[in-house]
């Protein structure tokens, strides 16, 4: 546990001062023709990237070319925000709370990797706040606990125990996902990820709680080309952007 922490802290520093969480939020905005008529779509970055990458790599231009009426925003939403947890409230005050005053009628999250993570610890403590959630490669966790899971014959078998203290966010968010989520289907969580991405077994364990219709494994590992494809199947299916 003390060598994940340090490597963590270690990530933190060698990012240099661009890490540090400002207040408020950067963020970048694409809005649509009319304003935002059907809702508003939050791309959150993954820790390898910035805001911009979703426009750079075509995320953007898919909803346009679509005709969905969403406006789109990117916050930089970068790792110095959750390693002094703040992100959760910089997001909602930053950035939700604006566009449900501006009558976005509905709003998704939508994260890659590490923006992942974001998106479903924010459905969890404010689900009223999102029409629903797209997961891209989400980072879910370390090993020692998806091992765990894994061990025990999936989230459904899995007994949480007790959580040790505030840091055992991972104990915290699983027990989350095997009640809240597992035992309640209708929540608007979709999944996509590579089946050769290096946190794909976080991914697999989540697909076991979620609706078959709403999960995309495709051949791809932990990059952009794979991401965009992700994006395309959820735009191109039965997506919920459309209604």
């Amino acid at each position: 546990m003390k060598y994940y922490k340090a490597l963590f802290l270690l990530v933190f520093f060698l990012a240099g001062c661009a890490t540090w969480a400002e207040k408020p939020l950067q963020v970048l905005t694409y809005d649509q023709p009319g304003g935002c008529r059907q809702g508003l779509v939050v791309f959150l970055r993954g820790m390898g990237s910035g805001a911009e990458s979703f426009e750079e790599e075509g995320f953007v231009d898919e909803v346009r070319a679509r005709g969905l009426a969403y406006d789109m925003a990117a916050p930089d939403a970068h790792l110095g925000y959750y390693i002094d947890r703040s992100m959760i409230a910089r997001l909602k005050e930053d950035v939700i709370e604006p566009a449900k005053m501006r009558g976005c009628r509905k709003i998704w999250l939508i994260g890659v990797s590490m923006g992942g993570l974001g998106a479903i610890l924010y459905l969890k403590e404010h689900p009223q706040d999102v029409a629903g959630i797209y997961l891209m490669a989400p980072f879910l966790g370390k090993k020692f606990i998806l091992n765990e899971i894994e061990a025990a014959g999936g989230v459904r078998l899995w007994n949480p125990g007790v959580y040790q203290d505030e840091d055992d966010w991972e104990r915290m968010l699983w027990h989350w996902i095997k009640t809240a989520v597992g035992d309640h289907p209708d929540k608007m969580i979709y999944l996509g990820y590579g089946t050769d991405d290096f946190y794909r077994q976080g991914s697999q364990l989540l697909a076991e709680v979620l609706p078959p219709d709403r999960v995309y494994a495709i051949p791809g590992g932990h990059d952009y080309p794979t991401f965009k494809a992700l994006w395309k199947l959820f735009l191109s299916g039965s997506a919920p952007l459309k209604e």
